[in-house]
């Protein structure tokens, strides 16, 4: 028998550790003995390095405790989970990698390749600088927060502004910004874009986030918060394809 002190010695943990795996459950404290202290066996040791083997493999403890008691074939299901979450933690962690190589060098926020030559294609096919910038801002939201909406619904925007009837509209609608908010020429924008949405999507609905999602009322917010005419405008349109 052997003291907890050369049992983590043996194995290769802290005596912290061992006693954190105490007191959740996963490795049964031993009886003392006369003098007062815990003695540990084979049996311990063998326990504890099963337990060591899958904490170092980034099986959360709580799921440690489950498998020690799981069947072979749980046991095998179990670990197969467990090695696609790594998976994906480790592709989320590439990610992560990326997006920090690109503030190393001096971009503050990343969008694919062809969102950058977008934002180009607005700025000559005539839309002010401040339209640009709202929209390479939005669309770092849209690719932070649902990156696997973001290029459909960025294919649509990009195949809506490739048509120059309907880019017109887009033209317009960021020329709308000061004007004011009663003007009549927003009514009429308004009329105009509500029936260009309906002919070009018919009985669907264009492309969205999930319904879920609160991203879409924010950036709808924050591009009415920019102009009284703006958000009037987009009070009409709403009303006019509910309607």
């Amino acid at each position: 028998m052997i003291t907890i002190g050369q049992l983590a010695g043996y194995v290769g943990v802290s005596i912290k550790t061992i006693r954190v795996y105490h007191d959740k459950g996963l490795l049964p404290e031993p009886d003392r003995d006369a003098s007062g202290y815990r003695r540990y066996g084979a049996s311990d040791a063998i326990e504890l390095i099963k337990i060591r083997t899958l904490a170092e493999a980034g099986v959360p403890l709580a799921r440690i405790r489950d498998l020690r008691s799981a069947k072979e074939e749980e046991f095998q299901q179990a670990l197969r989970e467990i090695d696609d979450e790594l998976t994906d933690h480790i592709r989320g962690l590439r990610a992560t990698q990326g997006r920090l190589r690109q503030l190393a060098s001096g971009h503050p926020a990343a969008l694919p390749t062809e969102v950058g030559a977008h934002l180009e294609h607005l700025t000559r096919w005539g839309f002010t600088p401040r339209w640009v910038d709202l929209q390479r801002d939005l669309w770092i939201l849209v690719f932070a927060t649902h990156p696997d909406r973001a290029i459909p619904l960025f294919h649509d925007q990009a195949e809506t502004l490739a048509n120059p009837a309907l880019r017109q509209l887009f033209l317009d609608y960021d020329r709308a910004y000061d004007l004011d908010a009663d003007d009549p020429r927003i009514d009429d924008l308004a009329r105009r874009i509500a029936e260009a949405t309906r002919k070009r999507y018919g009985a669907h609905e264009p492309p969205e986030l999930d319904a879920a999602s609160e991203i879409p009322a924010l950036i709808q917010g924050t591009v009415n918060a920019s102009s009284p005419a703006w958000q009037r405008l987009d009070i009409l349109i709403r009303a006019q394809l509910d309607a």
